[in-house]
């Protein structure tokens, strides 16, 4: 594990190692969309880890998914994450907030305006969603018009700017998991026939449109982005020619000069291998279900930069300290991953003044 404690450069940031905190939707906000109280706890806690990549934020109404995700585009959301990079910096780290739109991944029940999900096209992803009653089937959304399109983008350009005037030190534009940059990118999910729709370059154009409207607001030195080849979350499917869908994307954001790119990595060895080749910037890999013992494999060989921390950043607050005295690990309590007060949040125990000095 020894370069995973090598310094990097990561935008405008000077990191003390090679790992980051996963950004991990927790469920926690007001019901306005507002981080709570126990937010600056939570993420200052985990501070250690350098690059803080925070829980998915929407930037607008239509952008909400989940009961209690936290939005940055009002005053009281750029307020309350203030009070959470204010504290994150006085810990020692950085916070990138990431920008998701859930676009389809949505329902009624979950949203301030209780309407209906806005989308690439008219597809169901054909799964269901958590709601204050229960379980649901996600409706069927509606399909965007090509001008509204531009108001998307806007959306983006707008958080953004609340992200800085909040403090933050960058944004990640979540392209990945099935939302809704993400949705564009699929075949399946993007059935258009207007310049978004089609061919793969017409199907990324929306993610190339909303990161350079990101960059013209704050700079790409304070912007990363987020991508999930084949991962098929949402119930996206980039299809057949995957690969090409991710190779022009890579190409085209390449040319942006974003801060990094990170990549939710589910197996295809040769596209990551291609990806490393294409990015000249760093680059971080989350590989999914990796066992921690295995952190440094993808750094070690030289297919990453950076190995961002998930679930055992989420159980573990010090997780830094942990490793580097390869010190026992608490267990992720997954009954308390979304919603809920401090427990499983804030209440995580860090190793004693004894096991540090060890």
């Amino acid at each position: 594990m020894k370069k995973i404690w090598e310094k990097i450069i990561v935008g405008n940031m000077q990191l003390p190692h090679r790992l980051a905190m996963s950004p991990m939707t927790r469920s926690r906000a007001l019901t306005d969309g507002t981080p709570s109280d126990l937010s600056p706890e939570y993420y200052g806690q985990r501070a250690s880890l350098g690059l803080i990549i925070s829980e998915g934020t929407q930037p607008s109404e239509d952008g909400q998914g989940y009961l209690n995700t936290p939005g940055i585009y009002t005053k009281s959301h750029i307020q309350g994450w203030k009070n959470v990079s204010d504290r994150v910096h006085q810990e020692g780290g950085h916070l990138f907030i990431q920008l998701m739109h859930v676009g389809r991944t949505s329902h009624p029940d979950n949203t301030p305006h209780h309407r209906q999900a806005v989308a690439p096209s008219a597809v169901a992803p054909g799964e269901q969603i958590f709601t204050a009653d229960g379980k649901k089937d996600v409706p069927v959304p509606r399909a965007l018009r090509t001008e509204e399109i531009r108001d998307v983008v806007d959306d983006f350009r707008k958080a953004a700017r609340a992200a800085i005037e909040a403090g933050a030190d960058g944004v990640e534009v979540h392209g990945a998991n099935g939302y809704l940059v993400h949705q564009f990118l699929g075949e399946n999910s993007n059935v258009r026939t207007d310049e978004y729709g089609g061919s793969v370059e017409n199907r990324g154009r929306f993610a190339i449109e909303v990161t350079k409207a990101v960059i013209d607001e704050i700079g790409a030195d304070k912007v990363g982005f987020r991508i999930s080849p084949g991962a098929g979350l949402g119930g996206v499917k980039e299809g057949v020619h995957i690969d090409q869908v991710y190779e022009y994307l890579v190409s085209e954001l390449d040319k942006l000069g974003l801060a990094y790119l990170h990549v939710m990595h589910v197996g295809n060895e040769g596209l990551l291998r291609k990806i490393r080749s294409i990015w000249s910037n760093p680059l971080l890999v989350n590989r999914a279900g990796r066992p921690i013992a295995d952190i440094s494999i993808d750094i070690d060989n030289n297919l990453a930069d950076i190995a961002p921390i998930g679930a055992w950043a989420l159980a573990n607050p010090d997780i830094v300290e942990r490793l580097k005295k390869s010190a026992p690990l608490n267990e992720p309590d997954r009954t308390t991953f979304y919603g809920g007060d401090e427990k499983g949040y804030i209440d995580y125990p860090l190793l004693t003044t004894k096991e540090l000095t060890k």
